[in-house]
């Protein structure tokens, strides 16, 4: 009578490339099911399921908390199960082999349900009642590193198709992306089909608009207009913190803040409140997205104040930025014009001299060294500084 197998502790990782897609496709709940009744069949004891939804195609990959896991004597686990090898990873031949080799150390088996990774070693000197490292291999290790290349490719294909018609539909002046405070996502049947489009979201435009509207006024200071806009009700879009271990799950929420400046001046800044499709896809060729912005052009270049600014000209969009002159740019203890600054002391105080330069009424600077915001003043011009002799 053939003897049970002793039961063997075990981790199973699941892995999904998206939310949708783990909420959607092939589920963690799917890939789970599947798991425990391979488990069973196995005799084999599951301790901790790893659930992981982001991709693996970076260097990082998101398997490696799992490995370290099992690297943890303490846990006493003997088996890794998986899927299949592309839920494993998709980094290629490359990232799988230095995986397993980590579990391998460890004294930890991987396992997949398909049987693709096979168990059976086989000693090429057993005849002779010797073994090597190199001369002990398993029989499955092409076909594992050819599924994990197929994988890799797999994920490529996918991306290319997926990413690629992101651009092109960008570049055609739809939306591709989470929409940006102020706009929600709309579907629309165009004649490329079912597109998306930003339209304006029923309470964030508003408070996007007023920005816009009492900047050009201006009658309030930048501060000034923040403490409207909070006191219009303003608060930052809420989103969700997902779960490290299993994205499914919602830990918490973040947002729900108050405008602030330097919060007020990127909106400011954005281009698609004027209904330019600015992101990275579409910079080197602008133009007009398939939905109106909150604001006009002019409204959005007055906002602005010249320092960024939209321009049309025979049917092209360029955007120019204002750039800060050079005297405004060389700040710092080495600055070549002021030699001695922060080395020569203020006579009345002992601490080290400033340097800059005033630009008088008839736009001419005079550069000097002064010491200032302690108490006194003291200024000597360059000109007039023995030192700079």
């Amino acid at each position: 009578m053939e003897q049970e197998q002793p039961m063997k502790n075990a981790i199973a990782a699941i892995r999904v490339s998206t939310v949708r897609q783990g909420i959607q496709g092939d589920s963690p709940e799917a890939q789970k099911e599947q798991i425990k009744q391979y488990a069973q069949n196995h005799n084999i004891d599951i301790k901790k399921f790893f659930i992981f939804l982001e991709s693996g195609s970076k260097e990082e990959q998101p398997v490696q908390e799992a490995i370290d896991y099992c690297k943890s004597a303490k846990n006493g686990i003997q088996l890794f199960i998986i899927k299949s090898i592309d839920r494993f990873t998709r980094g290629g031949s490359y990232f799988y082999e230095d995986l397993k080799m980590q579990l391998d150390n460890c004294g930890v088996q991987l396992v997949d349900i398909y049987g693709v990774i096979g168990t059976q070693q086989v000693n090429t000197l057993e005849h002779l009642g010797v073994a090597f490292k190199w001369s002990v291999y398993s029989p499955t290790k092409k076909a594992e590193m050819l599924e994990a290349e197929r994988a890799k490719d797999e994920m490529r294909d996918i991306m290319s198709r997926m990413i690629g018609a992101e651009i092109r539909y960008a570049r055609m002046g739809y939306w591709v992306r989470k929409p940006p405070f102020g706009f929600v996502n709309e579907q629309v049947e165009t004649p490329n089909g079912k597109r998306t489009i930003l339209k304006p979201h029923p309470t964030e435009s508003v408070w996007i608009k007023k920005m816009f509207e009492l900047r050009c006024r201006g009658t309030l200071s930048d501060d000034q207009i923040v403490e409207e806009v909070n006191a219009l009700g303003f608060k930052t879009r809420v989103d969700n913190i997902r779960d490290r271990s299993d994205r499914t799950k919602i830990v918490k929420q973040r947002g729900g803040g108050k405008l602030y400046l330097k919060r007020f001046w990127g909106y400011l800044k954005n281009p698609l409140y004027a209904g330019i499709n600015y992101v990275n896809w579409t910079k080197d060729n602008l133009h007009k997205g398939k939905f109106e912005g909150l604001v006009s052009i002019d409204m959005f270049n007055k906002a602005n104040r010249g320092k960024i600014s939209i321009i049309e000209e025979n049917g092209e969009i360029k955007i120019n930025t204002w750039k800060a002159p050079e005297y405004l740019l060389k700040k710092g203890v080495r600055n070549p014009d002021f030699p001695y600054k922060r080395i020569v002391m203020c006579p009345y105080c002992e601490r080290p001299l400033f340097g800059s330069a005033s630009r008088g009424k008839m736009g001419k600077y005079y550069p000097a060294y002064h010491c200032n915001k302690r108490g006194h003043y003291f200024r000597v011009p360059t000109g007039d500084c023995l030192l700079s002799r």
